[in-house]
């Protein structure tokens, strides 16, 4: 489940900050550059000389109109001559996050809060573009600062987008933090469709899926076709195991989108919980062809895989997760696991030993440890993994099967029998051959 959210969330989607950076911090401060209102009365006569509006007046305008080798020469030989301009370093900063070079802009937009530390719209883009790097601390000390500072000239719209761009990236971490800065939003400006889907993010993180499901709805209201609406409720729908609700409103999704990532993994997920492990893996199959490089569909592909009764495939996935993630004890036990199934024994007690070294808590890969062992002969080990094994998971037929069989070849009459019996005790007649061989061996050791 945490996997398909994050495919589906992220920390900060960078279209759509790019997009918020020039829709509506550029609006705010290319203020900088527009006349003064006309006083009551007067009109404007088209015969005065045009004043000329300046060389930075003339490099935001270039920026808007994304010629940014103009803007360039004319900021440049201005900032030399001026280079503690709060509005120039933020005009130069802009350039650069408009061009996608993140670290020039930071620099430009530091020395500009240098210059000025009340420039509000500093802050939000520094904050910006650092949310956007995944710098969340740094990023939030600089949205909260926009916060408690005033767009030049005035801009509601700009205010309210630092509160929004704050609840955005405190979502997840203090969900009750975004809620307020939603809220101050809110106040200061109109409600959007995207401020209902992120009300919905943010009750999921609180743990209110139900308040969380209300307002996914309501996104989908507004707007039927929204990929991450759906993707948001499908999630939901699947966290309380509503799978029969989530599937149609998935395929309906996947009819408009096929390829999107977050709701092929939902889809995968919906239909292994329904147990159609073959329908899971194709799904699975696709994404991992259009995203080969994820390896969080890779992981969930080698899972189904191994759910699906192909060892084989699901190793070779494993194998090559673990070329990057070599220390990862769940990988090299499900890795481990998958050589077993394939009764590649030798390779897969070397993996498993690491796995538990890694990860002493991890009953199940005890297990597989143990049966390996066992496989090699090697029954000191089996006994040694079963007595671990034991710390956590509670016995069953086969573990029983496994410490007789150990004590057995170890020659330790009294213990083997004891386990004999005990298997036979939980084994109820759901494993004849072995019934018959553990009833045999009692009367070989001399007990009825």
């Amino acid at each position: 489940m945490g996997n398909s959210r994050a495919v589906k969330s992220g920390a900060f989607n960078a279209a759509l900050l790019r997009l918020t950076i020039s829709g509506v911090l550029l609006g705010c401060c290319t203020g900088f550059a527009q006349s003064a209102p006309l006083p009551p009365g007067t009109s404007l006569d088209e015969t005065a000389p045009v004043k000329d509006p300046g060389p930075l007046a003339k490099a935001e305008d270039a920026i808007a109109n994304k010629d940014y080798d103009q803007a360039r020469s004319l900021l440049d030989p201005y900032l030399s001559a001026h280079p503690g301009d709060a509005r120039a370093l933020f005009d130069r900063g802009f350039l650069e996050d408009s061009q996608e070079h993140d670290e020039a802009a930071v620099g430009y937009y530091q020395k500009a809060i240098a210059a000025d530390p009340k420039q509000f719209e500093s802050h939000l883009a520094l904050g910006l573009v650092l949310a956007r790097e995944g710098k969340q601390k740094e990023a939030g000390e600089q949205l909260i600062a926009a916060t408690e500072l005033e767009p030049n000239p005035p801009d509601p719209a700009a205010k309210a987008q630092a509160f929004r761009a704050l609840a955005q990236l405190d979502r997840n971490s203090d969900p009750d933090a975004a809620k307020q800065a939603l809220l101050h939003a809110l106040q200061i400006s109109p409600e959007t469709p995207d401020d209902i889907l992120l009300t919905g993010e943010i009750a999921e993180a609180e743990g209110d899926l139900a308040s969380a499901e209300t307002a996914y709805r309501r996104a989908l209201q507004q707007q039927p076709e929204s990929s991450a609406a759906t993707a948001g409720l499908a999630h939901v729908l699947i966290a309380q195991k509503k799978y029969s609700d989530a599937e149609p409103l998935i395929q309906a999704a996947l009819r408009r989108d096929p390829d999107d990532p977050a709701l092929n993994t939902q889809m995968a997920l919906v239909l292994s919980a329904e147990g159609k492990q073959d329908a899971s893996v194709g799904v699975l199959e696709k994404l991992h062809q259009f995203k080969p490089e994820d390896d969080s569909i890779s992981k969930m592909l080698a899972d189904a895989y191994a759910a699906n009764g192909q060892p084989d495939k699901a190793a070779a996935l494993y194998a090559q997760l673990l070329k990057s993630r070599p220390e990862d004890p769940s990988l090299l036990a499900a890795y481990g696991d998958s050589l077993v199934r394939q009764q590649h024994y030798a390779e897969a007690l070397p993996v498993l030993q690491k796995a538990v070294a890694l990860k002493p808590d991890d009953g199940n890969a005890w297990s597989g440890l143990a049966f390996a062992a066992s496989q090699q002969h090697n029954y000191q080990l089996v006994l040694d993994s079963l007595s671990a094994r034991s710390k956590y998971l509670q016995e069953t037929p086969a573990t029983y099967f496994l410490w007789a069989t150990a004590y057995d070849n170890l020659h330790h009459t009294k213990q083997a029998a004891d386990y004999y019996k005990l298997f036979l005790a939980a084994a109820k007649g759901q494993f004849p051959d072995q019934e018959w061989q553990a009833k045999h061996r009692l009367i070989a050791l001399g007990y009825k």
